[in-house]
């Protein structure tokens, strides 16, 4: 009988693995419980995080409040946990709010945006070597753990992939969910304390404030975006999807307006408790140092894109806050949130995050292979 570590690894050396990963094990359950006695629980934890930051006017206050006491709560043992489809609904309002930002003078700077990307790139790749060093040689994790640990890409994919390669599972999953947390908790309060940006509310409009005939094209760009971008394979697809519909709708002036703020309000507190609920499982106790080296890790790809930002400033005609959040290493859904909340150009934080996992999921697998075999 072979021990499950001996399966992966005999699972690495088979040759086109990554082809089939939607039933990959892990560790702790992504967002947790599905009763709803958990899910109320969740949400009502998440919504009293939220308030209290607003009220005390911390950046992008829904989201990191409710991801910091859901994050406490799930350390501590709560039973909470988010419907994986909820959060996927909410990302549909997300994307079909983002996509309210598309205009024909913002497309037509697109091209503006090579220089950045290609930066982004080569970021990539010096982060996620910085970062494995760090987990090979300080964490001393295995050499594919430390690999997909330092891998800046989508957290769902990264755990998906590395746990396919032979990867320590538990250890990626911590390393992933806790650099989001880490991002989402220090951008944004950087930008308030340097440079003193009081972010709004980035909630858009009220409910009375939308007319039906927009309601009617909204909630199509959603219906109808999400399945299509299943269809199509984008990352993110819930919320890719309606934000390119979306898009499409604003870009042609098929409608002007945006979802309703108390959804968006709604939906940055659904999205920030699943951050926290992803720790679920996860015992202080027992994964004490493991927490520390992902934190650890976090920081790096923190470091690494306000270097990075830095340099590009410098050769690059873009605005610093919008280069600092397309380089930081967050969730596409997170990134965009906090652009959105900082008045940042939400399109190109999104261009550019989408270009970042889809250039590590496509290239991830076979670097490691290549790397492997040329590696004693």
């Amino acid at each position: 009988m072979t021990s499950d570590r001996e399966q992966k690894d005999a699972a690495a050396q088979e040759p086109g693995i990554e082809a089939d990963l939607t039933h990959v094990p892990h560790a702790f359950p992504l967002l947790g419980p599905t009763n709803p006695r958990s899910l109320i629980l969740a949400l009502a934890i998440g919504g009293i995080g939220g308030t209290m930051f607003f009220f005390i006017g911390m950046p992008l206050p829904w989201m990191m409040g409710a991801a910091v006491f859901a994050t406490i709560a799930a350390l501590a043992g709560a039973r909470i946990g988010v419907w994986p489809r909820l959060r996927e609904i909410m990302l549909v309002v997300l994307g079909v709010l983002l996509g309210s930002s598309f205009s024909p003078a913002l497309l037509e700077a697109i091209p503006r945006w090579s220089g950045s990307i290609a930066m982004l790139m080569v970021l990539t790749f010096a982060s996620g070597f910085v970062a494995y060093l760090f987990f090979r040689r300080v964490a001393g994790y295995d050499r594919t753990t430390a690999f997909f640990c330092g891998v800046p890409g989508g957290l769902a994919e990264m755990i998906a992939v590395g746990t396919a390669m032979g990867g320590d599972d538990r250890k990626i999953s911590l390393a992933h969910a806790v650099r989001i947390l880490v991002v989402i908790m220090t951008v944004p309060i950087w930008f308030r304390i340097h440079d003193g940006v009081q972010p709004g509310s980035g909630l858009g409009v009220h409910f009375a404030d939308v007319a039906l005939i927009d309601y009617g094209i909204l909630i199509a760009c959603g219906v109808i975006g999400a399945p299509l971008g299943t269809l199509i394979r984008l990352p993110a697809a819930a919320m890719l999807g309606p934000m390119i519909l979306s898009a499409l709708a604003h870009y042609f002036g098929l409608t002007g307006s945006r979802p309703p703020g108390e959804l968006v309000a709604t939906a940055q507190i659904v999205i920030g408790t699943a951050i926290g609920c992803r720790f679920i499982g996860v015992h202080v106790r027992e994964v004490w140092r493991s927490l520390g080296m992902s934190i650890g890790g976090g920081l790096i790809g923190v470091g690494m894109a306000v270097l990075f930002t830095v340099i590009a400033t410098q050769i690059i005609d873009l605005p610093m806050p919008a280069l600092l959040l397309s380089f930081s290493p967050g969730g596409v859904a997170e990134m965009s949130l906090v652009a959105l909340a900082l008045h940042v150009d939400t399109a190109m934080v999104a261009a550019h995050h989408l270009f970042r996992i889809f250039f590590v999921v496509v290239l991830a697998p076979a670097v490691f292979r290549l790397w492997k075999r040329l590696s004693p």
